[in-house]
């Protein structure tokens, strides 16, 4: 599994701006297309939320790559 650490330099950042800034997609669009199929899981639970505050500590899996938010 390719593993993704993610700085936060704010309180929290939404899910689909997370896959585009982390490069898992090219933009914020097409991160609400991923989140809206079902694709995306937040600390184990699929999340259908296109716009869900992902805060410092979270991890995000998409397929088999794992994004861990750290900083905040």
């Amino acid at each position: 599994m390719q593993r993704i650490v993610f700085e936060l330099d704010r309180d929290y950042v939404e899910l689909n701006q997370l896959l585009k800034l982390t490069g898992l997609c090219d933009s914020g669009g097409a991160g609400k297309q991923l989140v809206a199929s079902g694709a995306v899981r937040v600390d184990g639970a699929v999340e259908l939320r296109k716009t869900c505050k992902i805060h410092a500590g979270q991890r995000v899996t998409l397929g088999e790559v794992e994004i861990k938010v750290a900083g905040g």
